[in-house]
C-alpha cells in the first residue's frame, strides 16, 4: 500500500455536494480500502504491509506490521469521497493506539463490520439517529458483560502470556512477565539498547534517575565506578553555586549535626566549589561528600525531579525562584535515605526517610493525574514518575543481529510493557477474540426481549461483528474461520484456540488486556454510530496554493 498524499501541483478540485446513497457508499469505500491494510497485521501471526512515498518511489519500501503505524502514515486516499470515509477510520486507529498502545488492528475490524452491516439495514429503509442510538445501548450491554469477564492477573506465567499476545515474541515476553511480577504495575521499567545479541534484564534496588556526579574524583569504588553511602544526609538545591565559600555554610550544619556521610544534588556547580567540596573530603575528620548534577533536560523535569527527590528524602529543597541561597540552609532543609549511591551517569535512593503518608498521598495524585490524561507521551513521563516513587526499578536490555532489529524490538518492547501496565491495573480478559465471543450471549437475550425493529437490527449487528476479531485472527493465521468457531462450540469445556500451537486451550491459556478490548470495542461503535448518520459531503474548491517559478 502506498502512503498517499495530496500534491496540489498535479490534481485540482472542484466544489461538490454528495448525497445519499452515494455518500454511505464513498464513505464504506475508503473504510473498506484501509481497514483492508490494517485487517491483515491482527493476531499472533500478523502478515505485513509494505509501504513507500509517492514523492520517493525509488526509496525502499518500508515493511510494517502494526495498524497503528500503518494508519498514521496514510495521509490521504485518492478520492475525496473515499478519503472521509478512510480518515474517519484513521482517527479511530490513531485514537485507539495513542491511548492503549495496543488494539488498533482489533478496533479497525470493528469498525469495518459494524458499519458495513449498519448500511445494509439503512437500506432497507431503517432510521440511521434510531439504529445509533441503540448501538450505543448494545455497546452499554456489551461492556458489562465484558466486565464480569475481568479478572485480575497475577505471577510471571500469566504475565507473559499477556505479553506474548500483545508482542508475538515469546522470549520478549516471557522476561517482561518476569519483570512486570517484580516491578509491579507501577515500577520504573528502563528499555534500553544493548550491544549483544539476546535479551538480558537488570533489577535495581530502590528508585534512580539518569543523572550522575559531577567529578569522577568523587568516586570511591574505582572498580565499580560508583559511590554508595549508608545512612546518608540528602540537601537539595535547584541553582547553581559559583564560590566554594558558599558551600561552607552547608558543610559547617553537617559538622555541627555530626552528619558523615552527604549527597548534595545541584542545579550546577562552578570547578572552584567542587574542589572546595573535594577539600572538605580531606580535612574534615569522619565526613564525606558527593556531589550530584540536578536531573531533568529542562526546566519542568528539574521541577519535577526536585518535587519527588524532596517527598522521597523528606528534605526541604532550596530554590533559586525563592531566592534562597546555601546560607539559608537549616535543619529542615535536611532529608535522609537509608542508602544512596552514585556513578559518573546515574544516582539512586533506597529507603527515602521522608514521610510515608505524604508520599502516598503524592503517588495517588500522580496517579488521579495519570488517569485523566490521553497524551501518550504525558502518560509515560507520569508513569516513570510514579514507577520511582514506587520503589521497584528494571532495566530491559534489546540486543539483536542488526541495528535495524534491535530498534525494531526496543519499540516493541515499549509498546507491549505501556499495554502491560494497564492490563495489570484493569485487569485481563479471555484472549484471541473469545471475550467478544462470549460478550455475545447478553446481546442475544437483548434481542429475543425487544419488539423494537432499529434496536432488535442493533442488537444483531453489534452480535455478529463482535465475531469479526476472532475470525481475522484465525484467517491470518490460515485457518478456516467457521472450522474453528464450530470446534469452539462442540468443545464448551474449551475456552480458546492457540493458532501458534493448533489447538484448543482452557480458561487462562490466553489473555488480553481488558481495558484495551474494551476501549476498542467503545472506539469502534461510537465511530461506525457516527459515520452511519452522515447524509451529505460537501467538497470545498482546492485553495488556489502559490507554485514556484518553472
Amino acid at each position: 500500500m502506498s502512503e498517499e498524499k495530496s500534491f496540489p501541483s498535479r490534481k485540482t478540485y472542484s466544489p461538490s455536494v454528495v448525497f445519499q446513497p452515494q455518500a454511505q457508499r464513498n464513505i464504506g469505500a475508503g473504510i473498506h480500502k484501509l481497514v483492508a491494510a490494517i485487517r491483515p497485521t491482527l493476531g499472533p501471526t500478523p502478515r505485513t504491509v509494505a509501504m513507500t512515498r509517492l514523492d520517493d518511489v525509488r526509496k525502499r519500501p518500508e515493511v510494517l506490521d502494526s495498524g497503528g503505524i500503518i494508519a498514521r502514515k496514510v495521509i490521504e486516499m485518492g478520492r475525496r469521497d473515499e478519503d472521509a470515509g478512510a480518515m474517519l477510520a484513521r482517527a479511530l486507529i490513531c485514537r485507539q493506539h495513542d491511548q492503549m498502545g495496543d488494539g488498533s488492528a482489533t478496533a479497525a475490524v470493528l469498525l469495518q463490520a459494524i458499519y458495513t452491516q449498519g448500511v445494509h439495514y439503512l437500506a432497507a429503509g431503517g432510521n440511521a439517529m434510531r439504529l445509533r442510538h441503540f448501538l450505543e445501548r448494545a455497546l452499554a450491554a456489551a461492556l458489562e458483560a465484558m466486565d464480569e469477564l475481568t479478572a485480575p492477573v497475577s505471577g510471571k506465567e500469566a504475565l507473559a502470556r499477556v505479553a506474548e499476545s500483545i508482542c508475538h515474541d515469546p522470549p520478549l515476553a516471557k522476561l517482561l512477565g518476569e519483570i512486570f511480577d517484580i516491578i509491579g504495575a507501577d515500577g520504573q521499567l528502563d528499555i534500553r539498547k544493548d550491544h549483544s545479541r539476546s535479551l538480558r534484564r537488570e533489577y535495581i534496588e530502590g528508585m534512580f534517575w539518569n543523572s550522575g556526579l559531577f567529578s569522577r574524583e568523587m568516586i570511591a569504588d574505582q572498580k565499580a565506578l560508583q559511590t554508595v553511602y549508608e545512612e546518608p544526609a540528602i540537601v537539595i538545591a535547584d541553582f547553581k553555586v559559583d564560590d566554594p565559600r558558599h558551600v561552607m555554610p552547608m558543610l559547617e550544619l553537617a559538622v555541627d549535626e555530626k552528619i558523615e556521610k552527604l549527597m548534595f544534588i545541584a542545579g550546577d556547580l562552578s570547578d572552584n566549589a567542587i574542589a572546595g567540596l573535594l577539600m572538605a573530603n580531606g580535612k574534615l575528620k569522619n565526613f564525606q561528600v558527593m556531589a550530584i548534577r540536578g536531573p531533568g533536560m529542562n526546566p519542568d523535569d528539574r521541577q519535577t525531579a526536585i518535587e519527588d527527590l524532596a517527598v522521597i528524602t523528606g528534605a526541604v529543597p532550596l530554590l533559586k525562584v525563592a531566592g534562597d541561597t546555601l546560607k539559608d540552609i537549616g535543619r529542615a532543609n535536611i532529608g535522609g535515605a537509608r542508602r544512596a549511591w552514585a556513578s559518573p551517569h546515574n544516582f539512586g535512593i533506597i529507603g527515602g526517610k521522608g514521610n510515608a503518608r505524604r508520599l502516598r498521598r503524592h503517588v495517588n495524585d500522580l496517579q488521579a493525574q495519570y488517569q485523566r490524561l490521553d497524551d501518550q507521551d504525558a502518560r509515560g513521563a507520569l508513569q516513570a514518575r510514579i514507577g520511582k516513587l514506587m520503589g521497584g526499578s528494571a532495566t530491559l536490555w534489546i540486543g539483536g543481529l542488526s541495528e535495524t532489529e534491535i530498534e525494531a524490538r526496543k519499540s516493541s518492547a515499549e509498546a507491549t510493557a505501556n499495554a502491560m501496565r494497564t492490563a495489570v491495573q484493569s485487569g485481563v480478559v479471555p484472549g484471541g477474540g473469545v471475550a467478544y465471543l462470549r460478550c455475545r450471549r447478553r446481546l442475544v437475550g437483548r434481542l429475543n426481549s425487544s419488539a423494537d425493529a432499529d434496536e432488535r437490527a442493533a442488537y444483531r449487528i453489534l452480535h455478529d461483528a463482535l465475531a469479526e476479531p476472532a475470525r481475522a485472527i484465525y484467517e491470518n493465521a490460515g485457518y478456516e474461520p467457521g472450522e474453528i468457531l464450530a470446534r469452539l462450540t462442540r468443545k464448551k469445556e474449551a475456552r480458546a484456540f492457540d493458532v501458534l500451537r493448533d489447538r484448543l486451550v482452557e480458561r487462562g491459556g490466553l489473555l488480553d488486556g481488558a481495558a484495551n478490548q474494551k476501549m476498542a470495542l467503545k472506539n469502534a461503535v461510537l465511530t461506525a454510530g457516527m459515520a452511519l448518520t452522515i447524509d451529505v459531503l460537501v467538497h470545498h474548491k482546492t485553495p488556489d496554493i502559490a507554485r514556484a517559478p518553472g
